[in-house]
């Protein structure tokens, strides 16, 4: 790294965010290394306060800055007029197409049929379309509120680049021996519902397939997400890395993480091509925010992740997707 500071922009946002992510910035301060940080606000309390969970001024140092890192919002459990989700925000105005969760573990209780126990290592990426899908925000009431309707946008621009990265980060994974003797090549499983979702996951998984042919290197597979699912619980160690769209990414990688430790230290990194930012999957934990037990692991994790993608820039690398674990 050179000796220009690095902008960190630290985001706390609601509940346990304000405790864990102090923590974690403790620790960066340690290192020694050149970061100079500044605070902003986002997240529920900010848009109580003053009308925007994510504020004009918040976002444009987000887009100022080397790295953020968020800790965690609260989110109203009914619809509130005016409020959107300060993180989904983030990850559409930065463009994070790219949503990273690792999972590190050991797979317990599985018995052989001698009857001793058989450890598994479970190590493996799920790589999330972080931009579109169910989460693209159009939404809608019809018949005077009888009917709700969300549309699921997918698109080939985006299946495209999630499906390189992913591809990409299975090659930076065997470089790095993360895939051992489990598979003679590294790996990457698409996952989809295309059975059923003929349209949408259909596009994904074509364009996905597509991709896969100029990695020759890189071994490919296709899972129906909720034979996926299953595997995930029974058998976690068969995966290397997992690709999939945003709603599924969403719900398999939080499976994957009990593997892991469970939410509460599972780590995670959104990046683009210009910009990232890094939070725990961990909620805001409003039950025990205050009480001084919120455990900050999973946010010093994340203070590692940024650390490995500052020496990436630092290496002439922006942009470029790490082999996080």
């Amino acid at each position: 790294m050179n000796e220009t500071p690095y902008q960190i922009l630290v985001i706390p946002g609601d509940g346990i965010g304000r405790e864990v992510i102090p923590a974690a910035v403790e620790v960066l301060r340690a290192t020694g290394l050149p970061l100079a940080f500044a605070e902003a606000e986002a997240g529920w309390e900010c848009f109580r306060r003053r009308g925007a969970a994510l504020p004009e001024e918040t976002l444009a140092a987000a887009r100022e800055a080397d790295a953020v890192l968020f800790g965690a919002v609260a989110s109203p459990s009914h619809p509130v007029p005016g409020y959107r989700s300060p993180i989904v925000q983030l990850r559409r105005a930065l463009d994070l197409y790219a949503n990273i969760r690792p999972v590190q573990g050991v797979q317990r209780g599985r018995v052989s049929t001698a009857g001793s126990p058989q450890p598994a290592a479970c190590d493996l990426v799920v790589v999330r379309e972080n931009t579109e899908g169910l989460y693209a925000g159009r939404e809608r009431v019809e018949d005077g509120g009888a009917t709700a309707v969300t549309e699921r946008v997918i698109t080939r621009r985006a299946s495209e680049r999630i499906a390189r990265a992913a591809f990409e980060l299975a090659r930076q994974r065997a470089a790095r021996g993360a895939a051992g003797d489990r598979w003679p090549s590294p790996k990457v499983t698409i996952v989809h519902k295309a059975n059923v979702l003929r349209e949408t996951c259909g596009l994904f998984r074509a364009t996905a397939l597509a991709v896969a042919q100029e990695y020759p290197d890189v071994a490919a597979e296709e899972l129906l997400v909720d034979t996926c699912a299953l595997q995930l619980v029974e058998r976690p160690e068969r995966f290397d890395v997992i690709v999939t769209t945003n709603l599924f990414g969403d719900i398999l990688s939080d499976v994957a993480c009990a593997w892991g430790g469970g939410l509460g230290l599972a780590v995670s990194a959104n990046i683009g091509e210009r910009h990232a930012l890094f939070e725990p999957v961990h909620g805001s934990a409003p039950d025990i925010a205050g009480r001084g037990v919120a455990n900050p692991l999973a946010a010093i994790g994340c203070a590692a992740m940024l650390l490995e993608h500052l020496a990436s820039r630092a290496a002439g690398r922006a942009g470029e997707l790490r082999a996080w674990a």
